[in-house]
């Protein structure tokens, strides 16, 4: 963790106050997601002892919930529900009450069915879903969904843009999804082909959910993730910061690690007053 960010005194102050009038939001961390490897940045935790240190400094930095994807031996992406299993072991063993939501991600590997096998297999609590990925199969997303109602997985939509938006509404209006299956992840920026994030492509989307989404939470790609967070955290939404969507600083320099750009967002939610960019 890089000068200046207290850990200890972020997990204990007790003085938090909600930066909106409605809730203090939700911090997520996403340590390492489907592509980045060490070349990219050699704090990508890619192991399952280094995704449970992450897990726990990032929650001693200040966030209640992690984003998990694991990797195989080749430090490639995989769904597989042993993996799964026993990484989740480790974190809810090392750092204890962090919530744990698992992906669902295709990464460009998995097929739907594949999907729906790790959902089958692994029965987690919460899951992450692409309406888009899962709309590569549209004859298997009814039995997809009901299968995550049946076996009780609290599951997060991911939106990339409106078109998505409008998809995932289309399916909880003919049943596809269960009506009260509603909280969404409003992806800014992208990873391929790279485009950073901007904290002004945040209301419109919000205001494309017309309050029919009360929980959501979004992520943001490249150095503007500082800002972009503090926007979403004004308008009541919840906060997935981490390295699978930025390495870097609010000035584009490299994060030390995941657990200093948590450390940024919970000191600046603490302080809400202080002055911050706005790109």
């Amino acid at each position: 963790m890089s000068a200046g960010y207290d850990s200890s005194e972020i997990l204990t102050d007790r003085r938090l106050t909600a930066i909106t009038a409605q809730k203090m939001p939700r911090i997520t961390v996403a340590p390492n997601g489907a592509r980045r490897q060490k070349a990219d940045h050699p704090a990508i935790p890619l192991t399952i002892s280094e995704i449970t240190k992450t897990a726990r400094a990032c929650q001693i930095a200040g966030a209640g919930a992690l984003h998990l994807h694991v990797r195989d031996a080749a430090n490639q992406h995989t769904l597989d529900a042993g993996l799964y299993r026993e990484t989740i072991a480790e974190i809810e063993s090392h750092a204890p009450g962090m919530a744990i939501q698992t992906t669902t991600e295709a990464g460009g590997i998995f097929d739907v069915p594949a999907q729906l096998t790790c959902l089958l297999d692994l029965r987690p609590t919460a899951a992450s879903v692409s309406v888009r990925e899962i709309m590569r199969s549209p004859d298997l997303a009814p039995h997809f969904y009901a299968t995550a109602a049946d076996i009780g997985t609290e599951v997060q939509h991911i939106l990339y843009d409106t078109d998505d938006l409008n998809t995932l509404c289309h399916l909880i209006d003919t049943g596809t999804i269960p009506q009260d299956m509603r909280d969404v992840l409003l992806v800014l920026g992208r990873y391929i082909p790279p485009r950073p994030a901007r904290a002004s492509e945040l209301a419109p989307f919000v205001a494309a959910l017309k309050g029919e989404f009360p929980n959501w939470t979004v992520c943001a790609f490249g150095a503007n993730e500082h800002a972009v967070m503090l926007q979403a955290a004004k308008m009541g939404g919840d906060l997935r910061i981490g390295f699978e969507n930025n390495i870097c600083r609010p000035d584009g320099t490299p994060a030390a690690d995941n657990a200093e750009n948590i450390a940024r967002i919970a000191t600046a939610l603490r302080e809400p007053s202080r002055k911050e960019p706005t790109p």
